[in-house]
C-alpha cells in the first residue's frame, strides 16, 4: 500500500468524522428521579442511539422538587434543555410563555392530532392543548388512593378488610386508634397525609363538600365558604395543636411505609408505590400484608370526589433547532412505546388506550381500584401561577395546623392573595 493511498484514506476518514461530528444532535434529557425508571430509560437511549447514531442523549435526573427550580432558572437564561418533564401544574407555564413546541405528530408516529387523540384515555391530553395544539405526551398520569398496612390495623384491634376508612371522619378516628404515643412524641402515626401538594392532595377535600378554588371562568377565587372553613377546621383537628395525628412537619408517611416499621399505618400514594414496595423491601411486597383502598370522602359531601389525577408530561423546547425538535419528539415517542415495560417495572400508568385494555394492565395488583377512581376523577387544577397558588393553600393550611391561626382569618388571607394571583392573569 503507498503513501498516497494512505494519504487518501486518511483524509476520507478525516472527512467522514468530520461530517459525523458536524451532523450529531445532542439532546439534553432533564427528569425527576426514580430508581425504578433508570434501568429503563438507560437502555432506551442505548438502544435509541444505535438506531439513530448521529445523536447523542445526555440524561440528567433531579428530585422532583429541584427539578422546578433548576428548569425555571435554566429557561431564564435561555439554556433549557431539549427534553423535560415536571407535573403539568408546574409546566403550564411553559406552555402558555411559548417555551416548548407543540407535539410534531409525524415525528411521534401519528398520522396528526386526531389520531393522537384517539390512542389516549379521552381527557388525559386536555392539560396539555392549548389553543389547538399539543404540547405534551404522558410519561404519566396519576392519581392516589390510600395504602393499608395489615398487621398495623390487627395490632390496634382492627380488621384491615372491613374497618379501613371510608370518610374523613373515619379517617380521623381509625388514625386515632392506630396511633401509639409516648408522651407527646408520636411513635406510629395513623395516616398522615401529602403534604408538599397541596393542590393534589387537599383541594379534593374542599371539593366534596362543594367548595371550588376559582369560579367557572377563572376569575373569582375561593368559591363557597363553608366548605373551605370546613375542610381548615379538620386540618387544624389533625394537627399538632389538635388531636396530633400528623403535620407537615413530620417525616413523609409515604416515604416510612414501604419499610413496614411499624411506625404508620397508611399513607397516599399513587400505584408507583407499589413497585417502590417491591424495590424497597421486597419481604413486605411479598407477605401480601398491605392493601390499597380508594379515596375517602365526607360523610356529608356534596360531591363524589376521587383524588385529582396529575400527569407528568414530557415537553420540547421551543428555543433548540428544528432536528433537535425532531429528534426529541421520536425519543420521546419510543421511551413511550414501552407503556407495558413501565408499568411492569416502575408501575406508572402511561395511558393509552392499548395499555389501559391490556391484560399486564387488568393484572397488575390493584389497578382495579386505580382506574376505578381515575375514571371518576378531574385533573388537578393548574393555570400559569398554579404553582404560586398551591404555595398560598400551604400557607393557609400550615398556619392552622402549627401556628393557631383561626379558619377565618387564614381563609380571608388566602382569598385575598389569590384573588391577587387571579387579577395578575387576567
Amino acid at each position: 500500500m503507498n503513501r498516497r493511498f494512505l494519504f487518501v484514506l486518511l483524509m476520507a476518514f478525516l472527512v467522514s468524522f468530520t461530517m459525523l461530528i458536524a451532523n450529531t444532535i445532542e439532546l439534553e434529557f432533564w427528569t425527576h428521579e426514580d430508581p425504578n425508571r433508570t434501568p429503563l430509560e438507560e437502555r432506551f437511549i442505548e438502544e435509541f442511539q444505535e438506531m439513530y447514531p448521529n445523536v447523542v442523549i445526555k440524561r440528567v435526573t433531579q428530585s422532583s422538587t429541584k427539578i422546578q427550580e433548576l428548569i425555571l432558572t435554566a429557561f431564564a437564561a435561555n439554556q433549557g434543555p431539549d427534553i423535560f418533564n415536571m407535573s403539568i401544574e408546574d409546566e403550564f407555564a411553559y406552555i402558555v410563555n411559548g417555551r416548548v413546541a407543540p407535539v410534531s405528530y409525524e415525528a411521534a408516529g401519528f398520522a396528526n392530532k386526531e389520531d393522537l387523540l384517539a390512542s389516549y384515555l379521552p381527557g388525559t391530553l386536555d392539560p396539555v392543548t392549548y389553543e389547538g395544539e399539543v404540547y405534551g405526551l404522558p410519561l404519566e398520569i396519576t392519581n392516589w388512593c390510600i395504602f393499608l398496612n395489615k398487621k398495623v390495623f390487627r395490632d390496634a384491634g382492627l380488621d384491615p378488610e372491613v374497618d379501613y376508612p371510608k370518610t374523613w371522619e373515619e379517617m380521623m378516628e381509625v388514625s386515632e386508634k392506630l396511633t401509639i404515643r409516648e408522651g407527646e412524641i408520636i411513635t406510629r402515626r395513623g395516616f398522615d397525609f401529602r403534604y408538599p401538594y397541596y393542590l393534589v392532595a387537599f383541594m379534593p377535600l374542599v371539593e366534596q363538600m362543594g367548595g371550588k378554588l376559582v369560579s367557572d371562568d377563572g376569575k373569582t377565587a375561593i368559591i363557597n365558604d363553608e366548605a373551605w372553613l370546613n375542610f381548615l377546621d379538620y386540618m387544624a383537628a389533625w394537627g399538632p395543636n389538635g388531636r396530633n395525628l400528623g403535620s407537615p412537619t413530620y417525616k413523609n408517611a409515604r416515604s416510612l411505609f414501604n419499610m413496614d416499621n411499624n411506625d404508620i399505618g397508611m399513607c397516599t400514594s399513587g400505584l408507583y408505590q407499589i413497585a417502590r414496595i417491591k424495590r424497597d423491601n421486597p419481604e413486605f411486597y411479598d407477605s401480601g400484608e398491605f392493601m390499597v383502598v380508594p379515596f375517602p370522602q365526607f360523610e356529608n359531601a356534596v360531591n363524589y370526589v376521587p383524588a385529582h389525577f396529575y400527569g407528568h408530561y414530557y415537553m420540547v423546547n421551543s428555543q433548540k433547532p428544528k432536528e433537535n425538535q425532531e429528534m426529541a419528539w421520536k425519543f420521546i415517542s419510543y421511551m413511550l412505546s414501552h407503556a407495558e415495560e413501565y408499568l411492569e417495572e416502575v408501575a406508572i400508568i402511561i395511558p393509552t388506550n392499548d395499555l389501559l385494555e391490556s391484560e399486564t394492565f387488568k393484572n397488575y395488583p390493584y389497578s382495579d381500584v386505580f382506574i376505578s377512581d381515575l375514571e371518576k376523577s378531574t385533573v388537578v387544577y393548574f393555570s400559569e401561577s398554579s404553582a404560586k397558588i398551591q404555595s398560598l393553600i400551604k400557607e393557609a393550611v400550615e398556619s392552622v395546623m402549627l401556628s393557631g391561626r383561626s379558619s377565618q382569618d387564614a381563609l380571608n388571607t388566602l382569598r385575598r392573595k389569590v384573588q391577587e394571583v387571579l387579577d395578575d392573569q387576567y
